[in-house]
C-alpha cells in the first residue's frame, strides 16, 4: 500500500515509518524542510519524500495522487494567539489535497477530550478531527493523553523533576488524573489499524491499563528508578508560576511549558472500547512503559525526541534559509589547526555538546546556559538525542543543527540562545586543518555591544576548543 505520512520529522512520525516499512508498505515522507529529514540509509528504497506546507496551499500539489491512505500527525504546541486557526486551515488543506487522489482511509492521532472542559490545545486537536473526518474516504480518530517513551516530552518532564528534585513543592495539578500509554503501543495502533474496517469512521481513546494522578506517575518513576522522593502540593501556585516551575526544573521550553500546563488541569481519561482487543494489542502499564523507555536510553537506541522540534527552541524557520552564512555586517572569529588523524577530529566533531560536554572551558559553557535560561532561552539542559549521531534539525544544548555531514567534514550549528542577533558556529576540515568559524550578525546597537563584551572570552574558549577537537 502506497501511504502518505504527514509529520515524518516529528516524535511520533520517525518511529511509525520503519514500523509501516517493515509491514511491506510505500510511504511517501511529507515534511515542511528536506533539509531536517535524515532517514536511515535502510528506509530510503521504501519511501519518497515531498515537502510540503499545509499552511501554503502552493505547496499541496506536491503530494502525489497515487496514494491509498494517509496519516495525519501534525500538531503545534506554538503559543501564539492564533494556533488553533492555524492547526484548523491545516487540517482543512490537507482534506484538500486529497480530493482526486486514490485515498480510502486516513488515521489521526490526536488527543483524549471527552472532558467537557477542555483546554486551548485539546479544544484545538478536537477541532482538527473534526475537520478531518469530512473528507470523502475511511477515517479513524485515535486519542491518546500521556505518552511514555524514550525522548517524548511527558517521560523527559518526569525525568527532570524527580531526578533533580528530592523534594518538590508542587501544583495541585498534580492531582490531575490521566491515563498513560506506552509510545510502541501507540505505534501498534496506528500501525494495525491502518485497513481495519472495524476502525473505520470511528474515534477510539487509548491509553495504558493505568489511571494515575500526575503525582503518582512522578512517585511511580522514582520507585522505578530507587530513588526516595516526597511531593506536597499547594494551592497557591498560579498557572503561570506552574509554567515557570516546569521552564526552570525541566528542559522543556515556556511556550511549551504554559501549553502542559493548561493541559494537565483536565482529567483525561479513556472511554472504554474494544479497539485494542481487535487489533491483538495488551498495552503495557506504567512501570513497563518506563521501563522500556531506558531500555532504549540505556542502549543508545532512541529514535526521536521531542527536543529536536523546532518548538524546543525559538528557531520558527526552515533551515535552509540558514545554511547559506551571511557575510556583510557580520563579525567573525575564524581559527585553523592542522589535524593528525582526520577520522579522530570529526568523531569529536560529531559529539560534541550534551554529556561531552565542549571540549574546552565547560564551566564557562554552564555559566552561559544558565544565564539563558535566566533570559528565558532553552540553556544547555536540551542536551543531544544521541551521543555520537547527529543530523540536521537537532538539538545540541542551546544550538540547532543546520548541517551534519560526516562524509563531507562539515557541521554547522546555529544559535537558539537569547543574543541580540543571529549567530553561527561551524566546523570542517579541509586541506588537513580544522577550521572553526564563529559567525555573529548583530542586531541594532546592542548586538554590537553584546560582541563587544563576550569578545574577550573568544580567546581561551575558541581557541581552546579547536586545539582540543584538532588533538
Amino acid at each position: 500500500m502506497k501511504i502518505l505520512l504527514t509529520g515524518a520529522t516529528g516524535y511520533i512520525g520517525k518511529r511509525l515509518l520503519p514500523s509501516l516499512v517493515r509491514m511491506g508498505h510505500e510511504v511517501v515522507c511529507c515534511v515542511r524542510d528536506k533539509n531536517r529529514f535524515e532517514p536511515p540509509p535502510s528506509l530510503r528504497k521504501n519511501i519518497q519524500v515531498v515537502e510540503v506546507d499545509f499552511l501554503k496551499e502552493s505547496s499541496l500539489s506536491h503530494i502525489p495522487k497515487d496514494i491509498q491512505a494517509a496519516y495525519y500527525l501534525i500538531h503545534s504546541m506554538s503559543s501564539a494567539d492564533d494556533f488553533s486557526e492555524m492547526e484548523k486551515k491545516s487540517a482543512q488543506n490537507f482534506r484538500k489535497s486529497l480530493q482526486g487522489s486514490e485515498v480510502k482511509h486516513v488515521l489521526y492521532l490526536g488527543g483524549i477530550i471527552n472532558n467537557e472542559m477542555l483546554s486551548k490545545h485539546l479544544q484545538s486537536r478536537k477541532v482538527v478531527e473534526e475537520e478531518l473526518a469530512k473528507g470523502h474516504y475511511h477515517f479513524t480518530a485515535l486519542r491518546a493523553g500521556i505518552i511514555i517513551g524514550s525522548g517524548s516530552a511527558s517521560f523527559e518532564i518526569i525525568r527532570d523533576l524527580v531526578e533533580k528534585l528530592p523534594v518538590m513543592i508542587a501544583p495541585r495539578w498534580l492531582k490531575t488524573r490521566c491515563q498513560p500509554i506506552a509510545i510502541r503501543d501507540v505505534i501498534s495502533f496506528l500501525s494495525l489499524s491502518l485497513g481495519e474496517p472495524k476502525a473505520h469512521d470511528r474515534a477510539f481513546d487509548i491509553g495504558g491499563p493505568d489511571i494515575l494522578s500526575y503525582k503518582e506517575m512522578l512517585l511511580g518513576y522514582a520507585k522505578n528508578r530507587g530513588l526516595a522522593r516526597s511531593i506536597w502540593t499547594v494551592p497557591v501556585m498560579t498557572p503561570r508560576l506552574s509554567s515557570y516551575w516546569l521552564f526552570f526544573v525541566t528542559s522543556t521550553s515556556y511556550k511549551l511549558a504554559v501549553a502542559l500546563v493548561d493541559s494537565m488541569k483536565v482529567e483525561v481519561i479513556c472511554q472504554p472500547n474494544h479497539l485494542a482487543e481487535t487489533l491483538g494489542i495488551k498495552p503495557m502499564n506504567y512501570q513497563q512503559a518506563l521501563s522500556a523507555a531506558f531500555t532504549k536510553i540505556e542502549s543508545n537506541e532512541v529514535i526521536s525526541s521531542w527536543k529536536d522540534s523546532l518548538i524546543s527552541g525559538r528557531f520558527e524557520n526552515n533551515l535552509s534559509e540558514y545554511i547559506q552564512i551571511p557575510t556583510h555586517g557580520c563579525f567573525v572569529d575564524s581559527r585553523s589547526v592542522p589535524v593528525s588523524h582526520e577520522s579522530d577530529t570529526l568523531d569529536r566533531i560529531f559529539a560534541i555538546g550534551g554529556d561531552t560536554g565542549w571540549y574546552y572551558g565547560n564551566w564557562l559553557w554552564k555559566l552561559r546556559g544558565f544565564m539563558d535560561k535566566l533570559a528565558g532561552g532553552v540553556g544547555l539542559r536540551r542536551g543531544r538525542t544521541h551521543p555520537t549521531t547527529i543530523n540536521s534539525g537537532d538539538a545540541v544544548d542551546f544550538w540547532r543543527v543546520l548541517y551534519a555531514k560526516k562524509a563531507e567534514k562539515r557541521l554547522l550549528l546555529y544559535a537558539e540562545m537569547k543574543v541580540p542577533g543571529d549567530a553561527w558556529l561551524e566546523f570542517k576540515i579541509e586541506n588537513g586543518c580544522l577550521v572553526q568559524t564563529a559567525t555573529f550578525r548583530p542586531k541594532g546597537l546592542w548586538g554590537r555591544v553584546y560582541w563587544y563584551a563576550v569578545y574577550p572570552f573568544h580567546g581561551p574558549i575558541f581557541g581552546g576548543m579547536v586545539r582540543k577537537l584538532a588533538g
